[in-house]
This record gives structure tokens, C-alpha cells and sequence, in this order.
């Protein structure tokens, strides 16, 4: 039988979500521990791959298990895993549901603080520049991606993607307050490290470092930005999977 599980993670002390040979990933983490509560050795498969230091406040994976769950199952886990990873449910899908390729949609929210907060550390990006980038201009560029379907200029060089097309949704800052800013994105897929870029290329419009019609010359184009920059990892959430089947 296949199973689905919403878990949520800290990502601060894993080598991203996918398994490495020599540094803990949190797929490694979670296989290891599902199969010290289950007996036997489980493997996962999760609904995209974060990169070292990003988190997920929503997370959907998969594994295949024949047997019944022990008593207090998920209770039992969350005792196992570190505190930085807890399940929160497990429900039984069709057995050709896939974590991943099923998904059709993959939100993401980038948060950034503008005042040194100690208790911030690794879950926000503190911009530790003297001048503040202007809120509206950010916006602007956030809304200029919705009028386009690929996006090279937001790929990572040495990227395995086939293709540069995403259907981006929804794209957005808000302003929690004066200090707190959260960048929120939609789309059907996402390209490598393109959320980072995204929103360093939006500090950078809001900053006049880079100007909305170069922005709009690169998409247009397809070629790298003039000025490119790729934020941290500690303000990146994958925050919402959703599926058409739930």
C-alpha cells in the first residue's frame, strides 16, 4: 500500500532534501528512522528537493508499507526524529500516487527582516544593508513574472532542466511590518534556485540596481540579468503542495 505524509522540517542543519554520501540530508534522516520504527528498510520519495538550509512548513512524501502500523505510530516517530523534522498525518493514496509528479502546484515565501532579531537566526534573512529597498518597485518586479512562461535568467547555471517553462501563479510581497518582509510565489514547477534569484532580483530592482526594463529585456530575451543575485537559504519555506486528487 502507498502512503502519503505531511511533514514539515527545519532545514538549517541538513545538506538539502535529497540524500548525500557524506553529509545527513533530510531524506536520510527520515528513511533511517521510519525504518527503526517499522522493522524493515523504507525508502521515500518527497514532492521536491530543497536545497542546504531551506525549510518546508508543508511537505508531502511517499513510501510503500504492506504491513499494519504499530500503535501510536506517528506519536512513536515523532519521538525518533530530531526536533528540527515531526510528521504530521499519514493517509493511504492509490498505489500509483506519486509525491512529486502528482503535485500541481508548489507555493514557496521567502522572509526577510530589515532589524537584527537573535531570534530570527536561520528562518528569516536579516538584509544587513543601510538602504532599504522600495517596497513598491519589489512588486512591480514580482508581478512582471506573471506575464511570462520561461524564465532562464532564474536558473542556476549547470541546471539538468529539459525545459525553462513554468506556469507561475501568483506572485507577491507582503509587509508583515516596517521590519518584516515575505515574498510569496506559485507555480506548477520551479527551476533551480530560481525562488533565490527571484527575489535577489527584486531587492536589486528596489534598490536601483537594477532597472524593471532590464528585468523585462532578459526575459524577453532569455539571457542572464545584467546584475544577478541569489539571496541565503535561511529565509526560503516551501509552504504549500497541492494535489487534484486532495
Amino acid at each position: 500500500m502507498r502512503y502519503f505524509a505531511r511533514i514539515a522540517y527545519n532545514g538549517t542543519n541538513y545538506s538539502g532534501w535529497q540524500r548525500q554520501p557524506r553529509e545527513m540530508s533530510v531524506q536520510q534522516q527520515i528513511e533511517e528512522s521510519l525504518s527503526l520504527i517499522l522493522r524493515t528498510e523504507i525508502t521515500i520519495t518527497g514532492c521536491g528537493r530543497t536545497d542546504t538550509g531551506v525549510h518546508a512548513s508543508d511537505y508531502i512524501l511517499h513510501f510503500d508499507y504492506d504491513e499494519n502500523f504499530p500503535k501510536g505510530f506517528i506519536r512513536r516517530l515523532n519521538k525518533v526524529l530530531p526536533k528540527d523534522i515531526v510528521f504530521y498525518d499519514i493517509f493511504e493514496v492509490a498505489a500509483d500516487a506519486h509525491a512529486r509528479f502528482d503535485a500541481s502546484s508548489r507555493s514557496y515565501e521567502y522572509h526577510i527582516d530589515f532589524r537584527k532579531n537573535p531570534f530570527h537566526q536561520n528562518t528569516i534573512y536579516f538584509y544587513p544593508y543601510v538602504q532599504k529597498p522600495h517596497f513598491e518597485k519589489m512588486n512591480e518586479a514580482a508581478q512582471l513574472l506573471l506575464q511570462y512562461k520561461e524564465f532562464s535568467p532564474f536558473c542556476k547555471t549547470n541546471s539538468d532542466a529539459k525545459t525553462m517553462k513554468c506556469d507561475i501563479q501568483f506572485s507577491r510581497w507582503e509587509k508583515i511590518n516596517d521590519y518584516h518582509w515575505i515574498y510569496h510565489v506559485s507555480a506548477n514547477r520551479f527551476l533551480r534556485g530560481m525562488v533565490r534569484l527571484i527575489v535577489g532580483m527584486c531587492l536589486n530592482v528596489g534598490t536601483d540596481k537594477l532597472m524593471l526594463k532590464e528585468v523585462q529585456e532578459a526575459l524577453d530575451e532569455q539571457k542572464p540579468l545584467k546584475k544577478s543575485f541569489s539571496v541565503s537559504p535561511e529565509g526560503l519555506f516551501l509552504s504549500q503542495i497541492k494535489y487534484p486528487y486532495l
